[in-house]
């Protein structure tokens, strides 16, 4: 359970903090602190993890023990490909260099 993603958030409508687990997106947990909700979540996944694995399912594998290739497809629209080659161009790097690039000044 300690290798699956956990983020706790404020929910302004319940009054509380939200617990999360993003390979479990339908479950969460609601406590008046973060330590309650992160604790809360981890062992509701706990708990869940346990009856998958007795009823005989496989639980989703954590994001972090899956092997990333760093490789991915995008599809954008024309307009936005030909702005990113002349860029590159501009620039005198790779397509691929320019759009690293902006990924990775892009907030999440």
């Amino acid at each position: 359970m300690e290798h699956y993603t956990y983020r706790v958030t404020w929910s302004e409508e319940e009054k509380e903090f939200v617990g999360l687990c993003v390979e479990m997106p339908l479950l969460s947990h609601g406590d008046e602190s973060q330590g309650a909700a992160l604790n809360g979540i981890v062992r509701l996944v706990a708990g869940v993890v346990a009856d998958m694995i007795e009823k005989g399912e496989t639980p989703p594998q954590p994001l972090a023990d899956r092997a990333y290739s760093g490789e991915f497809k995008v599809r954008v629209p024309p307009s936005v490909h030909r702005s990113l080659v002349l860029a590159a161009a501009e620039e005198g790097v790779s397509l691929n260099r320019v759009v690293q690039a902006r990924l990775a000044r892009e907030p999440g």
